[in-house]
């Protein structure tokens, strides 16, 4: 049995309270550096480096720990920001972490140097061979700058998705390398109660969060609805179908537009998980996810064969009934982005001419589920345009060449004079995704009436 599931609409204090604990996180660690005597060490040059080091060592760790909490995919955090949102957090507080977490080592390194009169170079390796639990620090720190290199937009241009999330999984090893060096020489962990209880706390919270939320609650799920693929369909030629069949799905309360993160037990590679939308509303015992072959991973399920288990991860995502805020609806798809958008076009509560379908694709041949779009449409009274046709070259745009006379807020307000006074959901590559965004925005649909969920990493 098919339901079109909806979710009440996110309390709007759940962000504000999520924020509030963020910065109250670093204001807590700013308070405990005083109260150990940071200031009082602000007298002498020397003294003044050690100090400043130690308070951007103390806040480069509590950055790193709330990069850990951002995507350890909690309930609450995961529906107030969406995953889209909670990635670009995330890469934003690493890169912020990763370079105080060098401005420590060169202050603590040159303060240590100029206090007892060495060669800062010197000073460095009597750091790392002396001091207790210098050595797994230097060796997370190896495996973090990794993971930030490999993070820079160039380096993931060219790796694959495969290799990228291989190495990014090493960011685990080095905040875990950094644990002893901080408990067994750290001064601020040592000499006060208040800060023992509350780094031991934070670290608690971040590796509880990391085992209940990104192993231990996936496998119980997969395990409980006993995942299996039911059928594997062709719908083009670099575009296929994949329905599984479990028990009980419904507990999963999976909504049209959100999305899991799947692993099919078919063979080498299993290990790694692929983030694919539901292209259909959830049933009580199956789901579907459609997908373009654009990896390893997609280009091996046009071979799945029917029984092979499946491991997941979610529901997740911030498209879905739960983000609506207005009666009538704006979906905007290009690509293989209208699989949330054919889910929500299904799933979506509404009357005939409340939601708005606009379906970019390079050409009428890429276009996909056709024949499902045009059925929803004729059921639900939604309207569904069709927008084939290479996009205009030499400038950021959602448009084909065909619209290129019209700027892209004059097209968007063309095909939908009222758009301002909808919820716009988007979803297709990056750049196309932001050029769909500022034509919302410059024919006034507020920042936060726009929802849309990226992919890329």
């Amino acid at each position: 049995m098919t339901r079109a599931r909806t979710r009440a609409q996110i309390p709007t204090w759940w962000r504000d309270a999520v924020g509030a604990a963020t910065w109250s996180s670093m204001l807590v660690v700013v308070a405990l550096w005083v109260a150990g005597g940071g200031l009082h060490d602000l007298t002498g040059w020397a003294s003044a480096l050690t100090s400043v080091g130690r308070l951007t060592g103390l806040v480069s760790s509590d950055l790193l720990l709330l990069q850990v909490l951002l995507l350890a995919r909690i309930p609450m955090v995961e529906r107030v920001y969406g995953q889209d949102e909670l990635v670009r957090r995330h890469r934003l507080v690493g890169f912020w972490s990763f370079w105080l977490m060098a401005a420590h080592v060169v202050l603590i390194t040159v303060g240590y140097a100029a206090t007892v009169a060495i060669n800062p170079f010197v000073q460095l390796w009597e750091l790392t061979v002396d001091y207790p639990g210098m050595l797994l620090a230097v060796a997370g720190t190896v495996a973090l700058v990794m993971v930030v290199v490999t993070s820079l937009r160039r380096a993931r241009r060219a790796l694959r998705y495969e290799s990228w999330h291989l190495l990014h999984l090493y960011a685990y090893l080095g905040v875990g390398l950094a644990l002893p060096h901080q408990l067994w020489t750290g001064q601020e962990f040592l000499n006060s109660p208040v800060a023992t209880i509350y780094w031991w706390t934070l670290w608690a919270s971040a590796a509880g969060s990391v085992l209940v939320f990104r192993v231990g609650l996936p496998l119980y799920r997969s395990v409980r609805h006993g995942l299996r693929v039911e059928s594997v369909i062709r719908e083009s030629d670099d575009v296929v179908s994949v329905t599984v069949r479990g028990r009980d799905l419904d507990r999963l309360d999976p909504l049209p537009g959100q999305f899991f993160s799947w692993r099919f037990l078919n063979g080498p590679g299993w290990t790694r998980a692929h983030p694919y939308s539901l292209s259909a509303v959830p049933a009580d015992d199956t789901m579907r996810i459609t997908v373009k072959e654009l990896g390893d991973g997609s280009r091996a399920l046009a071979d799945l064969t029917p029984g092979t288990r499946v491991l997941i991860e979610g529901p997740y995502g911030r498209l879905h009934a739960g983000a609506r805020t207005r009666r009538k609806v704006t979906l905007m798809a290009a690509g293989i982005g209208i699989c949330p958008m054919r889910a929500l076009l299904e799933g979506l509560p509404q009357d005939p001419g409340d939601v708005t379908l606009l379906y970019r694709a390079r050409s009428e041949a890429d276009l996909a589920l056709t024949e499902e779009l045009d059925d929803l449409s004729r059921r639900t009274g939604a309207r569904v345009v069709y927008l084939p046709g290479r996009r205009i070259p030499h400038r950021p745009t959602w448009l084909p060449e065909a619209a290129a006379h019209f700027s892209d807020a004059e097209a968007l307000r063309h095909l939908v004079p009222d758009v301002a006074e909808h919820d716009v959901f988007i979803c297709g590559s990056a750049a196309w995704m932001d050029a769909a965004r500022a034509a919302a925005l410059d024919c006034g649909v507020p920042a936060q009436r726009i929802h849309l969920e990226r992919f890329s990493w």
